[in-house]
């Protein structure tokens, strides 16, 4: 594999957009250590009047904005090479100055709320102050749950030890847990890993599927008590947490975060119940693809049709996300020849660089995205994807003022959801080889598998779990596994469930941070929504619009402007649709091929 120094400058990342070279960095480090610095003066001081308020919001921003971009530039080159002892030597001041800057601001939402709210009102009306108002607005909607400051001191100390159960699956899992070796046809040992564990699963060869899930989640069942008392720690910390803090329970106050009514949670799980004899359609035609009417869960993940030649080049790549956005407009467009022509994008894999793929907006400067292309149709897909990220992140910042720039999680993968729908919905439209076609319905499915079904079902299970601890019913390995199982069963109905799979809870990481995995199938959902709604009238202001909005206003009011209200079944239901209709579809091609 090439070094980093060896890779062609033609796909790699251009730093001097930030900086003009690592000494402009360390004057910047300096600049945001003076920064943080400054920031002190102003606590106890916000509630003195409008203009004392005005200045400590603009010292935090002066100081967020400059150690966010050092922060960044540092972070980017160790990803680039994180082989590099300066780079990692750089990556780690950047952390330590990013502490500083968060331990220097906590003073602020407190200070905020013990202003009088007739007081806070009367300084918010100052036209300087609307690039906060908010912010302000969304610290005060949360006030009746603030405690004094003694008790949320004791709080804050609890921070450290409340990340503990997380701390220690992660070092159970990702360090100590070992997986048994398995064997391939000739008798050659291979070894198996987290990492490695999603190339078995999609193996042709069925032997090998079960194999490798019967060492992981044999695995994971060895250690079944050890994971169960873990969580249950993780559940009792969410309860007290929500307890504590005046809310109803776990899942009302992880929604309050973003203002989301707990009927959408619900609505969610109801549309999808309702929407599993379309997944039982799914699953019949994977069993006549594979011709096997008694597939099991590890027969879910491999491609229900051969390997099929679908080569393409970083070049082509570009080609297809631009033709596929074409109805995005011109300036979407035009930004995408920046994104090439102006090093926005390092394309391909070299020693020691991150691997997967990520986007990563600065404020001020441009998106930077990471990529590990291998001129495969999925690299496409993931080039769109990280591209739709950056879009968000470039019209937010160009639109919103720093407070109000970045977006939350909940809208986060929408903008590149719905550029993978576009492409999907493109290649449908040009491609007339069968078996291609067949080959991009075959990947659309399996993001509604995925991402809407299998994220409602874990969705699903951390609520059951919640309410069977608030409800005084222990969760034990026992109990936990037969929720699990139950619910695979009702979601999978129709296939064999093998019994190791009832551990498989174990083995999810998201169920340490309560509460959000349901925010992936919303998101797909209203993806798809918003991509059909812009390729059938030709209309993407409201979803432009959307792109441009940041964290403006809370998530569900920002997908209406793009023409999706989650507080209505219709976003789920038509989503499903689409789904049925491409299994159609697909049903039709397989018979043909």
């Amino acid at each position: 594999m090439r070094k980093r120094s060896e890779m062609d400058p033609k796909f790699t990342w251009d730093f001097t957009h930030i900086y003009k070279d690592d000494a402009a960095w360390e004057q910047a480090y300096a600049e945001g250590d003076k920064a943080i610095e400054a920031i002190a003066p102003h606590a106890g001081t916000l509630g003195q009047s409008a203009d004392s308020l005005l200045s400590g919001f603009q010292a935090v921003d002066a100081a967020s904005r400059i150690v966010e971009t050092v922060y960044v530039y540092a972070m980017l080159h160790q990803d680039s090479d994180g082989g590099n002892s300066e780079y990692q030597a750089m990556e780690a001041r950047a952390t330590a100055l990013a502490m500083r800057l968060s331990s220097a601001c906590a003073f602020v939402n407190p200070e905020l709320l013990s202003i009088d709210q007739a007081t806070l009102d009367s300084y918010m009306a100052d036209p300087r102050l609307a690039d906060y108002r908010f912010m302000v607005a969304d610290a005060n909607r949360g006030r009746a749950h603030v405690l004094d400051a003694q008790r949320e001191k004791m709080l804050a100390m609890l921070s450290d030890v409340q990340g503990t159960p997380r701390d220690a699956y992660g070092m159970l899992t990702d360090v100590e847990m070992e997986y048994p070796d398995i064997q391939d046809k000739e008798g050659n040992k291979l070894p198996v890993t987290r990492g490695n564990f999603g190339v078995y699963r999609e193996s042709p060869d069925r032997e090998i599927r079960v194999q490798a899930f019967e060492s992981v989640f044999g695995a994971y069942k060895k250690h079944i008590n050890t994971n169960a008392m873990l969580y249950l720690g993780s559940v009792k910390m969410d309860d007290y947490m929500a307890k504590v803090r005046g809310f109803e329970g776990a899942c009302q106050k992880s929604l309050f975060a973003n203002n989301v009514p707990m009927s959408v949670y619900h609505s969610l799980i109801e549309a999808i119940h309702d929407s599993l004899p379309i997944m039982r359609k799914y699953l019949e035609l994977r069993k006549k693809a594979l011709k096997n009417p008694d597939i099991d869960m590890f027969d879910l993940y491999t491609p229900m049709l051969p390997e099929v030649d679908f080569s393409m080049p970083f070049e082509e790549g570009k080609k297809l996300v631009k033709a596929a956005t074409k109805p995005l407009g011109e300036e979407y467009q035009a930004l995408l020849d920046r994104a090439y022509e102006e090093h926005w994008l390092d394309v391909y894999e070299n020693a020691g660089k991150r691997s997967g793929a990520y986007s990563c907006g600065i404020f001020g400067v441009h998106p930077y995205v990471l990529l590990n292309y291998t001129d495969t149709l999925d690299d496409a897909y993931t080039l769109g994807h990280e591209l739709g990220h950056s879009m968000h992140s470039y019209f937010s910042d160009r639109e919103q003022p720093f407070a109000t720039h970045d977006y939350s999680l909940m809208v986060a993968e929408v903008a590149s959801t719905v550029n993978e729908v576009l492409i999907t919905l493109h290649l449908l439209k040009t491609e007339k080889d069968k078996k291609r076609r067949a080959y991009v319905l075959n990947h659309f499915l399996e993001g509604f598998r995925t991402t809407v079904f299998r994220q409602t079902l874990f969705a699903e299970f951390e609520l059951k779990a919640h309410e069977m601890y608030a409800a005084g019913t222990p969760l034990t390995a026992q109990s936990l596994s037969e929720l699990y199982k139950g619910l695979c069963e009702k979601y999978y109905e129709g296939i064999g469930i093998n019994d190791l799979v009832s551990v498989e809870w174990s083995y999810i990481p998201h169920f340490y941070r309560a509460f959000y995995v349901y925010q992936y199938a919303t998101g797909f959902c209203s993806a798809v929504s918003i991509a059909r709604h812009i390729v059938e009238t030709g209309d993407a202001s409201g979803y432009l619009k959307f792109l441009t909005m940041g964290g403006s206003d809370y998530p569900i009011e920002e997908l209406k402007v793009a023409g999706v209200d989650l507080t209505k079944p219709e976003t789920i239901k038509s989503a499903m649709k689409v789904f049925e209709d491409s299994i159609d579809e697909l049903a039709q091609l397989i018979d043909e091929i």
